[in-house]
């Protein structure tokens, strides 16, 4: 035995349950990131004068939220890439419970989207936290 840990591959079912519920954060990251590049009135108003940041940071912001689904999106770099894509998506929650804007919902979902999904689809992390008693 070369000291690995022997994981049990997901089940048909819960591989693609898991892609399907991975997708959906990535895509919108992607579309979010998008919008960033593309800065249009809308977003830059928005960003600018209901979050109070300069709009200077959409384009490090969207290279920064493009990194993270990619990271996501790889499964070798998955479990990195979550942790980045929660760190990121709080920073989107905090901006938006800090001016009382129920909108934190959103990035809320799409965390635990982000984790239920990458459990779903990778073994070790059902090792790491194992939802059921031995």
């Amino acid at each position: 035995m070369n000291g690995t840990l022997a994981l049990a591959a997901p089940s048909k079912g819960a591989l693609w349950t898991g892609r399907v519920l991975s997708a959906l954060p990535v895509l919108a990251m992607l579309f979010s990131a998008t919008l960033k590049f593309m800065q249009p009135a809308q977003v830059v108003a928005n960003f600018g004068g209901k979050f109070g940041w300069p709009a200077t940071l959409l384009l490090p912001l969207g290279i920064i939220e493009t990194a993270c689904a990619v990271l996501y999106a790889i499964p070798r770099t998955a479990v990195l890439g979550a942790i980045l894509v929660t760190g990121f998506l709080g920073g989107a929650i905090a901006s938006h419970v800090r001016i009382l804007d129920s909108g934190f919902q959103g990035g809320l979902v799409l965390g635990v989207l982000a984790w239920a999904g990458l459990f779903l689809r990778d073994p070790r992390l059902r090792v790491l936290l194992p939802l059921r008693r031995p």
